[in-house]
């Protein structure tokens, strides 16, 4: 998926991740409407989004997908 976007998006993508890393909980809820989903979250920055599940047993991000507008 990260290859097929713009190197400058790739990076920005990496910067989305390693803030999201960091934060897990930290940004919003995909679909707050959604009570089973409250662990699928959205992390932003201008025209990239990263929507991705914290795997609390594995410790790791897992990226559902990645939405570039540009």
């Amino acid at each position: 998926m990260l290859a097929a976007l713009p190197e400058h998006a790739e990076q920005m993508a990496w910067d989305v991740l390693d803030a999201a890393a960091s934060a897990p909980w930290g940004y919003p809820q995909w679909d707050p409407s959604d009570p089973e989903g409250e662990d699928i979250r959205i992390a932003s920055i201008g025209q990239l989004s990263v929507i991705y599940f914290p795997n609390r047993t594995l410790r790791h991000l897992s990226v559902l997908d990645i939405i570039w507008i540009g």
